[in-house]
């Protein structure tokens, strides 16, 4: 089946980062990190309504006045995510413009801003274009357990890692599919239906054998209600794909273990590469990863694939260098 989830790196490896996931199917899409978006045209911009932003360095962060000006006029909520201090640095930014004619404006802008203020807590604050953009606090230390954001079809998990200031780490986990057998329904006498969709559901949401789902109308019988249990075997379960994001991090035990177990296993790792092999000493001074250190934390974290990015310039025309002493690092070879 294909994912439903679909990234790309929006600036090339020398470029800001950014990385741009559109949702199959729906017109949305999401950014980690919000660097220069130029490049995005305006109708997958205008479709952003989640940002997760690693911290708030201007090559990470520069693209939100873009994002401002596309979507002010719109009827549209976008909900953001960042480390400590992430809430205010949004406001002085909205606050660096005069918004005396917002009453001229028949759709309302809601930013919606949670900053991971803790490892355990994360605070709300909500941004409207019809109150001037004005900070209202929703929510002040809820309680945070590793995940910052939860629907249906997908999650995303983050991590306090550190770069000389807090800065956060994201795992997009998306559901897991579920397949119908429809030769199987037909052999039992089953509709193809709206109860689908609540069996696979069911499944999803982990529900005991003993839940009961409304069949409607089979073709032998009427509405009725059947044990999940006995309705497993017209299922396949397959494992969603799994988008890890991680730049900007010191190379230190304590960043590598907290990686490691936030990337396990991803389908595709987006990891900084900043600095060559031999450029060790610089990249610690800067507190940044190396192509090695980016190589060995993807191999030790299991990953599927490993999409280095944020090279220094330093290395312009060097691009096949940096990609193969990262892919010798991983454990294989240069594409």
């Amino acid at each position: 089946m294909r994912p439903l989830l679909h990234p790309s790196l929006v600036n090339g490896r020398y470029g800001d980062p950014t990385v741009y996931v559109e949702t199959l199917f729906e017109k949305r899409g999401l950014l980690f990190d919000i660097g220069e978006i130029a490049s995005l045209s305006p109708r997958k911009i205008q479709r952003v309504d989640q940002i997760f932003v690693s911290h708030a360095h201007i090559d990470h962060f520069v693209g939100f006045d873009h994002l401002l000006r596309l979507l002010v006029g719109r009827e549209k909520s976008v909900h953001l995510y960042g480390p400590s201090g992430f809430a205010e640095r949004v406001h002085h930014k909205l606050q660096g413009y005069h918004w005396n004619l917002v009453d001229s404006y028949r759709c309302d802008l809601v930013f919606i801003v949670s900053e991971l203020a803790t490892p355990h807590s994360v605070s709300t604050t909500q941004f409207r274009l019809k109150r001037a953009f004005v900070a209202e606090q929703l929510v002040a230390n809820a309680t945070f357990d590793g995940i910052l954001y939860r629907e249906p079809t997908y999650h995303v998990s983050a991590a306090i890692l550190e770069h000389r200031v807090p800065c956060l780490g994201f795992a997009l986990q998306e559901a897991a599919h579920v397949n119908v057998w429809k030769n199987r329904l037909a052999d039992r006498g089953l509709p193809v239906g709206p109860w689908l969709r609540a069996l696979k559901n069911a499944i999803v949401e982990g529900r005991p054998d003993d839940h009961l789902i409304h069949i409607d109308g089979s073709a032998t019988s009427d509405s009725r209600l059947v044990r999940l249990g006995s309705l497993r075997d017209l299922l396949t379960v397959v494992a969603g794909q799994k988008i890890a994001y991680i730049t900007d991090v010191a190379d230190t035990v304590a960043n590598r273990a907290a990686i490691v177990a936030l990337v396990q296993d991803a389908d595709v790792l987006f990891i900084e590469a900043a600095f060559a092999g031999t450029d060790a000493a610089l990249a610690k001074q800067r507190a940044h990863l190396t192509t090695t250190a980016a190589g060995q934390i993807a191999r030790d974290a299991n990953v599927r694939r490993v999409e280095p990015f944020h090279f220094s310039p330093r290395y312009a025309g060097e691009e096949g260098r940096m990609l193969a002493e990262v892919m010798a690092a991983f454990g294989r070879p240069c594409a």
